[in-house]
């Protein structure tokens, strides 16, 4: 925090904040020239029962967004085209543009596999200079990667405030957040397009007689800090009026993956291969990151039922051994007990991490079921299967299903939040 609040109306333009617009569909237009122009959403199965985790801004014209059940967006948009999601060819655009970004000006934070932030030095603190690098930005992209592929750009004197200026001007477009046009210039926003303020914090707003950004710009630090009932709303008072404050340092708590199955595959028998080849997927990762696991969720959504879960801790592991023994032991469990017809969904995820270089050698066998030399030779066997997959391709070798049976759902998926390494397709 800074010693006198007020002087926020006197800081300068320090991030540039770069959104790519409706990205996975603008990868596919660039990609297909018949997509282009035509409302398209990108989806995870071709099904009409699944959602859309992006549209192209001619889809969003007639209401389509990410999240919309594919057979309402078909009856809002008739002449929709539904593209299967390739996740490989995000990152690999992704990384393109990092590329190209990076020839301008350095990258500081790589939000998302969408956003970046870049901070601002010297004569790019003033707006022209500033606005100037944005539009070298652009047409490097253009160039480069291609027209179809568009960003909004924002400027300010936070991360925070440049971020939300990308919003102020879509698509392809460029907003400058200066402090001294504060609050003004945020007025024609909503509370919830604020990032920090999701659904129950607007909630709690809306209950103390808070409605518009306007409203919200009267309120003081403690008040902010009252009403998220913690100091992330009085660090909220401060980056909304351009100050910089630093993040809270994260660590890595989980590793999963979630899969929404294809009509073909949600009897029980199916899901469960599914579900088990989400397992190692998230096993190899982890190996690869060097953590081992202390738990493991599994969450089963039935179809038209309700969302099943299971939790099990366990010795630290990190093998698909004995991994798979302690999912197999909750799968089971929950289809004994609920007896479900149809399952749309599945995920797996290990945490209470440890990282391997963290842990002292056993004197003992800390495992009272099963000695060091048996875990240490699963381990062995398990990093030879993630060689050969690496070496040789995903699914070359696996566990308790045939290669051709895996193929559909093994690839890797996108969070936004997650950008995969590329070794993660062959995992």
């Amino acid at each position: 925090m800074i010693k006198n609040p007020e002087t926020w109306r006197y800081l300068g333009l320090r991030w540039l904040y770069l959104d790519l617009n409706s990205y996975f569909a603008s990868v596919e237009q660039q990609l297909n020239p018949a997509l282009r122009h035509r409302p398209v959403a990108v989806v995870p199965v071709l099904s009409d029962t699944t959602c859309a985790i992006a549209a192209s801004y001619e889809a969003k014209a007639f209401g389509v967004k990410t999240g919309t059940p594919i057979y309402e967006a078909k009856k809002m948009c008739p002449g929709l085209v539904c593209v299967q999601a390739k996740h490989e060819n995000y990152v690999e655009f992704h990384h393109r543009i990092i590329t190209e970004i990076d020839k301008h000006i350095p990258i500081e934070i790589v939000a998302s596999i969408d956003e970046v932030a870049c901070e601002l030095m010297g004569p790019q603190t003033e707006a022209k200079e500033a606005i100037a690098l944005a539009e070298r930005i652009k047409a490097g992209l253009r160039r480069h990667i291609g027209p179809f592929v568009r960003c909004s750009i924002g400027i300010a004197s936070n991360r925070f405030l440049a971020k939300v200026a990308t919003d102020l001007d879509k698509p392809d477009g460029l907003f400058v957040v200066e402090n001294r046009k504060l609050p003004e210039s945020l007025f024609v926003l909503k509370l919830g397009d604020l990032p920090g303020i999701g659904h129950n914090i607007e909630k709690r707003l809306n209950r103390v007689g808070i409605f518009t950004i306007e409203q919200l710009w009267t309120l003081l630090p403690g008040q902010m800090r009252h009403i998220w009932g913690n100091v992330a709303g009085e660090r909220f008072w401060y980056i909304l009026r351009g100050i910089e404050v630093a993040d809270p340092e994260t660590k890595r708590s989980t590793i999963g993956h979630s899969h929404v199955l294809a009509p073909d595959w949600r009897n029980p028998t199916k899901s469960k291969i599914v579900a088990h080849r989400l397992l190692l997927k998230a096993a190899t990762r982890m190996r690869r990151l060097q953590f081992y696991a202390q738990d493991m969720d599994l969450g089963v959504r039935v179809e038209n039922g309700p969302r099943l879960r299971a939790s099990c801790r366990f010795y630290r592991a990190c093998d698909n051994i004995s991994l798979t023994n302690q999912f197999i032991a909750m799968w089971d469990g929950l289809m004994k007990h609920y007896k479900p017809n149809r399952i749309i969904k599945v995920s797996v995820t290990l945490h209470n991490l440890i990282p391997a270089d963290k842990i002292q050698p056993e004197l003992f066998d800390a495992d009272p079921n099963m000695p060091q030399q048996q875990i240490k030779r699963r381990e062995d066997v398990s990093l030879a299967m993630d060689q050969l997959n690496a070496r040789f391709g995903r699914d070359t070798i696996v566990m308790g299903t045939l290669p051709q049976e895996s193929h559909n759902f093994s690839g890797t998926k996108i969070a936004f939040t997650r950008i995969p390494d590329k070794k993660e397709f062959h995992e």
